[in-house]
């Protein structure tokens, strides 16, 4: 039985539809990334889910059993339902240990698990005021975790964080979700933030799911240039340089074409590719960006190597399963 079942859920501001008729469910231990521009509805549908927000149309059930509203109870939220929200405050002048312990609901030796996980324990007796804002993050989502929450929402968990913080929340959502078995939802309008976290991704647009789907099936398969554009770099080929490029791999398409630059050979050897200049090479660390101009058009290209200048004249092909 899934955990959440989301029905036509609704949601009017002004007139308009900012959450419109999304359904979706949630098994136990299934984690689910929803994605999407800035003003997508995203965190309006975050926070109807957490019974922050009350819905105009639809129904939400969690274990079986509809989700209240702010207009139905007096303390708005739900209690086995956790949301971490991008505009977190902590109270000032407090140590943080007095601000876990007046959260806290399970043993310590259990409390103690969570703030190792969150990576805060060298933290405890600090004050809030002394913390950054990536330590402040932490100690706000092991405050949710301490109240034993069956499901944690987190609401665009990595925005303004230098790569440092970053990195770490990223590997405390990995651990919670492995070693404590957390059913999770996470936001975000970068889509290549959960590529390799989520199990299932909602692209929304509009107010609406335009796609759902596993991580790499969003990737590879794309419904559309905005779908492919929240997963990563991409290149929009013109169905003429497509039935080229394909005439060229033994195949011939006649529509455009999203590939994404790993999908390009590069080469310098003569061979049944089509031929290119060489117009920007750029360094991002783990590999380098090739821009490379054929028949009037710019192709992006990804490679772990370094073997071209600007101006060179290259071959360019598709890899075999492109």
């Amino acid at each position: 039985m899934p955990l959440l079942t989301v029905s036509g859920a609704s949601k009017m501001q002004n007139g308009n539809f900012t959450v419109k008729a999304i359904s979706f469910m949630q098994e136990p231990f299934q984690k689910i990334a929803i994605a999407g521009e800035t003003g997508c509805g995203k965190t309006t549908l975050l926070k109807m889910i957490a019974g922050l927000e009350q819905p105009d149309a639809g129904e939400i059930l969690f274990d079986n059993k509809r989700v209240l509203g702010p207009y139905e109870q007096l303390l708005p939220g739900h209690p086995r339902i956790a949301y971490l929200s991008q505009h977190f405050e902590l109270r000032n002048n407090y140590f943080v240990h007095e601000l876990l312990e007046m959260a806290n609901r399970i043993p310590p030796k259990k409390a103690d698990t969570i703030y190792s996980l969150c990576r805060i324990k060298h933290l405890l007796q600090r004050k809030t005021d002394q913390l950054s804002g990536g330590e402040k993050q932490r100690i706000a989502l092991a405050r949710l975790l301490t109240a034993s929450p069956a499901l944690l929402l987190l609401d665009e968990p990595f925005s303004n964080l230098d790569m440092q913080h970053k990195n770490i929340i990223k590997s405390v959502i990995n651990d919670i979700s492995e070693q404590m078995g957390i059913t999770s939802i996470m936001v975000s309008h970068d889509a290549t933030d959960i590529l390799s976290w989520a199990n299932t991704i909602l692209i929304m647009k509009d107010g609406q799911v335009i796609q759902q789907d596993i991580p790499e099936q969003i990737y590879r398969q794309p419904v559309n240039e905005y779908c492919a554009g929240l997963s990563g770099e991409y290149n929009l080929i013109s169905k003429e340089l497509a039935g080229i490029l394909y005439k060229a791999g033994g195949a011939h398409k006649e529509k455009k074409l999203i590939i994404r630059p790993e999908e390009f050979i590069v080469s310098g050897t003569v061979n049944s590719s089509i031929t290119g200049t060489v117009q920007k090479i750029l360094f991002w660390g783990s590999y380098y960006t090739i821009d490379v101009k054929v028949e009037q058009e710019i192709i992006r290209a990804k490679t772990s190597l370094h073997q071209f200048k600007e101006g060179d004249t290259v071959y360019v092909s598709l890899a075999t399963g492109a």
